[in-house]
Parts: structure tokens; sequence; C-alpha cells
């Protein structure tokens, strides 16, 4: 009869869609390779093999036609009980060519019966389905931009992103399918420090974190992990990236998710006022009093002038529009550049240059 399905995940041939769903859900977190590390080969094969289980026994269609059949059947394509006319209704033309009542069997195996789909696949339909069980990172073997499963509550972060840590192992930490969930850790938060050039241009930040593991076994084993941010352009201070479930793994609890907060460094020549960056020029009392030419260097390199109209007073202020930070929300937009001036004074005047302010200034 081939592999034995129910006995693979643990189940009776009169188990319920529940029984089979809680039984998948044990098994898989169970043999997950990152859960693994020191037997990685054979948990892919356990891993592989209750995914396979699970997708025959959870779909009426194939579990008749392998509670009849067995895996043979299944794979070489046969029809369920009741082909000859007690289903006949299930649509003609297709998988069967001849079939009486004319059954068409199609699964994703494609012409000639049953192929297993990818256990990353299953895996991630499968949490999917119960509600969105934000962030199961670090389960992907896979990658897309950090990895495989990361989107399914990062679609939070970065993105943007990633899973954290894994699941406890009690296989009644979520019998209701979306009614009870296990306790989750609270959150861990860590600083993010950047420069306002970092995020005046954007750049990558790698985050490196020690957190501990538990494998099939039960025996918990710390791991190094490097988590990448992405620092958008014009990101502000406060600005959260959440990790999900990238905390310790803890039998019964939900991994705590890490949180790094944007923290902006000082800086030696500009201050941030939302999308504004201010500058404070210095200048002497006779380029106030007759006109300065200035440059200032951006937080990208480039050579910005400043020439002020008139006489500069104390509060004089300079605006050039569109130099400030980049906009989060407007896509090539910035704030702006407000220079305001630092008139050095002279500490002490000789007669003559007394005499001569005296003359020229009314």
């Amino acid at each position: 009869m081939g592999k034995d399905y129910y006995g693979i995940l643990g189940v009776s041939k009169t188990a319920t869609e529940d029984e089979i769903k809680k039984a998948y859900k044990k098994l898989a977190l169970k043999w997950h390779p990152d859960r693994n590390i020191n037997n990685k080969t054979q948990a892919e094969e356990k891993f592989k093999e209750v995914a396979e289980a699970y997708e025959v026994l959870i779909d009426k269609q194939k579990r008749e036609i392998y509670d009849v059949y067995g895996e043979e059947g299944l794979k070489g394509g046969a029809p369920p009980p009741g082909a000859d006319g007690g289903m006949g209704g299930m649509g003609g033309g297709g998988g069967f060519g001849g079939m009486p009542g004319g059954f068409s069997f199609r699964t994703s195996g494609g012409p000639g019966g049953f192929n297993p789909s990818s256990a990353d696949d299953i895996f991630q339909s499968f949490f999917a389905s119960m509600g969105g069980m934000g962030g199961m990172g670090g389960m992907g073997g896979k990658r897309r931009g950090g990895s495989r499963m990361g989107g399914m509550g990062g679609m939070g972060g970065p993105m943007g992103s990633m899973f954290g840590g894994g699941f406890g192992d009690d296989d009644d930490d979520m019998s209701s399918y979306g009614g009870g969930r296990p306790r989750k850790a609270e959150a861990i938060v860590r600083d993010l420090n950047c420069s306002l050039e970092d995020l005046y241009s954007g750049t990558t930040k790698k985050m490196k974190i020690t957190k501990t593991l538990t494998d099939a076994s039960g025996k918990s084993m710390p791991a190094d992990k490097i988590l990448q941010i992405n620092v958008v352009k014009g990101w502000k201070e406060g600005t959260k990236i959440t990790f999900a479930n990238e905390g310790d793994e803890k039998p019964g609890q939900e991994p705590a998710d890490i949180v790094f907060v944007v923290k902006e460094k000082p800086h030696d020549r500009f201050k941030r006022k939302g999308n504004d960056l201010l500058y404070t020029a210095k200048v002497s009392l006779k380029q106030a009093l007759t006109g300065a030419n200035l440059e200032v260097t951006s937080l990208d390199g480039r050579k910005i002038r400043i020439n002020p109209d008139g006489v500069i007073q104390p509060n004089t202020r300079h605006t050039i529009r569109g130099e400030g930070m980049p906009i989060t929300k407007q896509l090539g937009s910035k704030g702006d550049l407000i220079v305001t001036f630092d008139i050095t004074f002279p500490t002490r005047l000789t007669p003559e240059q007394k005499s001569a302010i005296q003359n020229v200034l009314p």
C-alpha cells in the first residue's frame, strides 16, 4: 500500500479534519529543519513526509482515492470510489480518458496523478490560513528578501519585512485554530543608531543577535543570527522596525518580537526639525554688512551656495527650498535647508576704525 499517511501523522483512519490539522501542526513544527540544526537531513525528510501526508488526508478527494487504492493508486491517477456514476457530476473530460461517468481527477501533479507540493509551501499556507500568525521568521530554508516565508506578519516591517523564531511544541496551544494562541513574550526593544547621513541617503545595517533555539528533543542551544535592516531615506527618530518572533524559543510560549527603534545621532553641522535641516553660518561683521558668499557641504557631499541678499541681521533666515531631508511618503520630495547666521562682532575697534564707521553709517 506504500506510505502509511495515517501512521505518519499519528491519527486514526477515522480522524476528523481538525484532528489532522492538529497533528500536522505539531509534527511540522517539531521537524522543521531550522529547528533541528544538529540533524537537519533527517528533519528535512520528516518535514516533507509530514507535509505530503497532510496534503493527502486533508483533501477529501485525495483521501478517498488513498483509502481505496493506497499511495500507488493515488500517484498513478486512480479514480475515487463511485467514479463510474456516483461522482460523474464532478466534470467530464480530463484526467481519465474513457473512465465511466466522465470523472475528472486533477491534482498538483498534473496529468497522471498526484505529486506532493513543496513542504515549505504547505507549511506557509497552513499557518496563513489560521489567521496570519505574524512573522514565522527563521523557519524558512528558502529566502525572499530575508526569508521565503518572511512576509507573513512582517509584511510589516520593512519590512519589511522577515520571520522570527519559532513556535512552541505544545499541541494544545492552538487547538481551536484561530481561537487560542500561546502566550507571546514581551517585545525586545533595541536602539538603531543612525547618523543624519544614513537617514538622508539610506543605508543597510546588519545587526547581530543571539537567540536560544529549541530542537525536537527539547534541548536548547544559543545561535547567532544577523538581521538586515534597510534604512529608508527620510526615516525619523522613533521609527520602529519589527522582526516578528526573532526572540528566544521557550516551550509553550510564542517567541518575542525584536523591535529596533531609530535613534538619530547628533550632527556637528546640521540639526533636524521635521523634514527641514537647520544650519548656522558664521559670518564676520564685515560680511554681514557688505555681503557674504558662503558654501555649505550637504549631507551627500554636494556644495550648496548661500548668497543672502542685503544686510545680514542677527535674526536673518535664509531658506533654500528642497535641500532638507527626504520625505519618506513623498517620493522625490525634500524639506528645506534653513540657514541662520551667527555674526561675529569685533571685541574692540581702533579710533581710526570708529571714525571710519561713523563717517559711513548714518
